[in-house]
């Protein structure tokens, strides 16, 4: 599109964006390992769901495979930032490869919990969406006693075999709000329904929630930067529309088009946790050059950090 033709005066960037110290970790994994044991290094799915980190991945040495099956035995491998299911380590040692696990520390804790409460004998709702390789992952770590719930309706129907022995856990990249209503419909059923000390939807993402909620206010369309397989870029722009705003999904400025911009004089950017920086700052540039103003909206500073992952 020709940006000349816009009448963006403004963009609102909002703050906190773009990758989380999950995200960091899995892709500096990767570069470390490739510095350190050179090529050919293997990573069991994407290690983030966004094709510009991949690519850049890809040309640096990496090589992404949807199975163990199709690495060499003896070679090394990384598990991606979604984690896997305890099968895939059995099948790891099997073939002998070395393994690297960047899964986030915030969806092994999920795990932990999945295993905690299987130990105790007691059914695991896990809301989430099925499909998702994090979702696949947390399905196998007590298989026949997680059932997966992923909607409203599903939370008011599911069947539990006892009631008295339920437990629930989350995928870590959900709806804040969303999630809050599958669960209160799961208290209501399952009054005995234990729950983790902690939340399991992780702190980036309600953050960039948040943030999103801060742009609706105060922008006249807003764009999610962020790949369509990213759950939560897609939760970002979801949170926006829940809200009336006029949300779009974006993997970079070129997929930003004339109709997104009709009438936009504000227009509020974010990012998904697994989006580079370098992508927004395109799209600020890009405006910036034909005389929009840039503004912050924060509402959170972070400051995690995630230690690298040590090799097998």
């Amino acid at each position: 599109m020709h940006l000349d033709e816009t009448k963006v005066e403004k963009v609102v960037l909002a703050e906190p964006r773009g990758f989380c110290a999950g995200v960091e970790r899995a892709v500096e994994a990767v570069r470390n390992a490739l510095k350190a044991y050179g090529r050919p290094l293997y990573v069991r799915h994407q290690i983030v769901h966004n094709r510009f980190v991949l690519e850049a991945l890809e040309a640096e040495g990496a090589i992404f495979v949807e199975s163990l099956d199709r690495i060499p035995n003896g070679q090394r491998v990384i598990f991606s930032a979604h984690g896997v299911a305890p099968s895939e380590w059995d099948r790891a040692r099997e073939r002998g490869l070395r393994v690297i696990d960047a899964t986030c520390p915030l969806v092994t804790k999920v795990h932990l919990e999945v295993e905690r409460y299987a130990e105790e004998d007691k059914t695991i709702i896990l809301v989430g969406h099925a499909g998702h390789e994090e979702v696949n992952g947390t399905l196998g770590v007590a298989p026949g006693k997680v059932v997966l719930v992923g909607t409203l309706e599903e939370a008011r129907t599911v069947q539990i075999p006892d009631p008295s022995r339920v437990s629930v856990v989350t995928q870590t990249t959900l709806s804040v709000d969303d999630t809050h209503e599958i669960m209160q419909a799961l208290k209501r059923r399952f009054p005995e329904m234990a729950t983790p000390k902690t939340d399991d939807i992780c702190y980036a993402t309600q953050n960039r929630q948040n943030a999103v909620k801060e742009l609706v206010g105060v922008s006249d369309a807003i764009l999610v930067v962020g790949s369509k397989q990213s759950s939560n870029a897609n939760r970002l722009v979801e949170v926006a529309r829940m809200r009336g705003a006029r949300a779009y999904l974006v993997d970079s400025l070129g997929d930003v088009t004339a109709p997104m911009l009709d009438g936009v004089r504000s227009l509020g950017l974010t990012a998904s946790a697994s989006s580079p920086e370098w992508l927004v700052e395109q799209i600020i540039n890009a405006f910036a050059e034909r005389g929009a103003k840039v503004e912050l909206v924060s509402v959170a500073r972070e400051r995690v950090h995630f230690a690298l992952p040590l090799a097998d």
